[in-house]
């Protein structure tokens, strides 16, 4: 994990120029025991009204909904199944809201609640609208805080968890940088409460080059998520050229001093190579349909040459999808490489896979495409 001697350069710039920032705080930070912790939600909500009165538009992705649903209903009924979590997070989130505009009320500030499932970012059209919608609010100088709708989200439709959410978000509003408040004081090398000699990490400039899961073992409180999670996320916002902090949110007046400048967290830098609108569209707004297998030579040819995937490559064929479909394309011991668009049915793919492209022909007749999947429709993500 080399480190070159201008992020501090880098991250001062940015946070001096910021001018749209998604604050994204999880349950972790936000509860205890007993419940949202109204102490926790009024110094947070201090600190972001004296950013905004600095000029700058935030938007808040907030947990808590289920945890504030668990201390009306009881420990018991607001745990198990998705369910009762549903219904929990639907007693919690206007108890979480009206605990937000009751804080915010103090300091003049005015509030929306947006709530969002990923069918709403996976419709052209409705994200267009709830691009709109937020691009409008921040314009009359209001603060959304956005939660995902758990309460009609089935498992496809969920982001997973508001970490992820927090990345989308980022994409929806244009923002110049996501701040992550967590339990935690940033990221470790490995997981500080199994290995007491793990090294904390002040930046992180590639992350797409990281192996996430071995830096990331267990979760770092309450909610849905871990470090793992958030270290994904600030994938995805780096691969769009949006930044992300990790720093801890029990850290006294945190956000004041990060954008003071004081040097607290870690740094996820955006990539140098980012994705196009089109390519995020389909890496993380888009579920596969199917998946592919390929054997190791395909995979470097993808990984370290750049290329297209051909038929000769494909060793398995897993799902029922049509052509132009999004599928997912991993390698023989089951590692993700990547998403993309298929050009074949999976019933011809079948018939073709390990067959040259010359060979093809014979057996389909004659096709537009020789590519299984063209790179300019493809994704490489070992964590999609």
């Amino acid at each position: 994990m080399e480190q070159g001697t201008d992020w501090r350069e880098q991250r001062r710039r940015i946070l001096e120029k910021a001018r749209r920032v998604v604050v994204k705080v999880g349950s972790a930070v936000l509860t205890t025991e007993k419940g949202l912790d109204p102490r926790v939600v009024n110094r947070l909500v201090d600190q972001l009204s004296g950013l905004h009165d600095r000029g700058l538009e935030i938007v808040l992705v907030t947990s808590g909904a289920v945890a504030a649903g668990r201390c009306v209903l009881g420990a018991e009924r607001a745990a198990g199944c998705m369910v009762h979590k549903q219904a929990a997070s639907a007693v919690g989130q206007s108890r979480l809201m009206h605990s937000y505009d009751e804080a915010f009320a103090h300091y003049e500030k005015i509030t929306a609640q947006v709530l969002l499932t990923k069918d709403d970012l996976r419709s052209r059209e409705r994200f267009l609208n709830a691009r709109n919608t937020m691009t409008r609010l921040l314009d009359w100088k209001v603060i959304p805080i956005v939660n995902e709708n758990d309460t009609v989200a089935v498992q496809e439709l969920k982001f997973g968890d508001n970490d992820a959410l927090s990345a989308m978000v980022a994409n929806l509003v244009g923002a110049d940088v996501i701040v992550n408040l967590t339990s935690a004081d940033g990221v470790f090398d490995d997981n500080p409460l199994e290995n007491p000699q793990a090294a904390f990490v002040p930046c992180i400039e590639n992350i797409a080059e990281l192996n996430l899961q071995s830096m990331c073992r267990g979760k770092t409180g309450a909610g849905t998520g871990g470090m793992l999670s958030k270290l994904m996320a600030a994938r995805r916002a780096a691969s769009i050229g949006v930044p992300t902090l990790i720093v801890s949110g029990r850290q006294k007046l945190v956000l004041e001093r990060v954008f003071n400048l004081e040097d607290l967290g870690t740094w996820i830098a955006p990539t140098q190579k980012m994705l196009s609108g089109r390519k995020f569209w389909l890496a993380y707004h888009l579920d596969p349909a199917g998946t592919i297998v390929v054997d190791d030579g395909a995979a470097r040819a993808l990984t370290v040459k750049g290329k297209s995937l051909l038929a000769a490559g494909v060793t398995g064929v897993d799902g029922n999808f049509g052509m132009g479909a999004l599928v997912r394309i991993v390698r023989l011991d089951g590692g993700t490489v990547g998403v993309g668009l298929c050009n074949f049915k999976a019933a011809e793919l079948r018939k073709i896979q390990g067959l040259s492209s010359s060979e093809i022909e014979k057996i389909l007749g004659p096709c537009p495409h020789q590519e299984v999947v063209h790179r300019d429709n493809m994704v490489l993500d070992s964590s999609l």
